[in-house]
């Protein structure tokens, strides 16, 4: 599969991770590099003829070129997380909805307190999510509540705890609406805070999973993953239907937010499984660091792009490929809800 040109540094990043995850590359030079159909040349050899500077403390989101900027670093902290949001230059404007993953129990790799919690309390955040529509111990308004509040998320919301409100797709080829939790609309803008990780049926879950599905009430969910075929049942969907709905539905909480969404992937437990498994696989990849930017696309393409590059990731990257995980990002750029194209800015000193 052609991937697309990247305009990026990776060589600081397997210095920043000793490309198996560990060390640190503070103070470096490097020689910048891009990507184009899976293939390393000099920027030079893209057709934009443009390079990448590593910048450090400087926010910007997008490149000279035009492609979108994704953040990174090595420091899986509270401290680093802090850093990295810093960067974005954005602040949340009215009530901000954290959405989060609060984990499948009894043991999933949902992003815990000492991590995220510092920076949400800073921002005065509430955390949202949205019931299950495969069972577990999610799925109903009691269980889900229970979960999110034995996992310390607080203050939370269960956006749908009474029921949907609609969102238009406004370039569709799948879903010609998006059904999410009714209490979005009581939030004015949004943090989106993902665990990057596999999936099961989506073959990896980052931003863009966490703002469909994960924001999907039940008739949502069940929309989605049937390619809008079915609002009361979320097995027996097309594989291509499901990943471009993700893409579709996703587009529709960029467009209901603009401006005023930005988004955050955690690279750390890098299991195949989603936080949707109570009981995942150990993961095979080292923790690799944090990533942030404004565009969910770019996001998810480079967190594909470095697991890519990280020893270990056969299992992970046989279960985005058989799923056809980088369709819904083919899909998501088509549609305009984002590029895969971007520059990767690395704010380790």
């Amino acid at each position: 599969m052609k991937r697309p040109i990247l305009i990026g540094s990776f060589l600081i990043l397997m210095m920043a991770f000793g490309i198996a995850g560990c060390g640190n590359s503070k103070g470096s030079e490097t020689k910048k590099q891009s990507t184009a159909g899976g293939e390393k040349s000099t920027a030079a050899e893209t057709k934009t003829g443009t390079s990448a500077e590593t910048n450090t403390g400087t926010s910007k989101q997008s490149s000279e070129s035009g492609a979108p900027v994704v953040y990174f670093t090595s420091d899986i902290s509270a401290a680093g997380l802090e850093k990295l949001y810093q960067q974005l230059g954005w602040k949340p404007t009215g009530k901000l909805a954290v959405k989060v993953s609060t984990g499948e129990p009894p043991s999933s790799n949902y992003l815990r307190q000492e991590l995220i919690g510092k920076l949400v309390q800073s921002l005065n955040g509430t955390y949202v999510e949205c019931m299950t529509a495969y069972g577990g111990q999610r799925a109903s308004v009691a269980m889900a509540n229970q979960v999110a509040k034995d996992h310390g998320f607080s203050p939370f919301v269960l956006l749908d705890e009474k029921g949907s409100m609609t969102l238009p797709v406004r370039n569709y080829n799948r879903i010609s609406d998006n059904y999410v939790g009714k209490a979005m609309a009581d939030f004015d803008s949004m943090l989106v805070l993902s665990h990057f990780k596999g999936h099961a049926m989506a073959g990896f879950g980052g931003a863009i999973k966490n703002i469909s599905i994960g924001l999907g009430s039940v008739e949502g969910k069940n929309v989605i993953h049937t390619g809008g075929k079915s609002h009361t049942s979320w097995s027996g969907g097309d594989q291509t239907a499901f990943t471009e709905s993700m893409a579709e539905a996703a587009s529709t909480v960029q467009d209901y937010y603009g401006n005023k969404i930005i988004y955050i992937n955690v690279m750390n437990r890098l299991s195949i499984d989603c936080d949707c498994n109570g009981r995942p696989a150990e993961p095979d990849i080292h923790d690799i660091g944090i990533l942030a930017s404004t565009d969910p696309v770019a996001l998810d393409q480079a967190c594909v792009n470095l697991v890519e590059r990280a020893d270990g990731n056969e299992s992970l990257m046989k279960r985005i490929e058989s799923r056809k995980g980088l369709h819904t990002l083919e899909h998501a750029e088509k549609i305009g809800l984002g590029g895969r194209r971007y520059e990767l800015v690395n704010i380790d000193e």
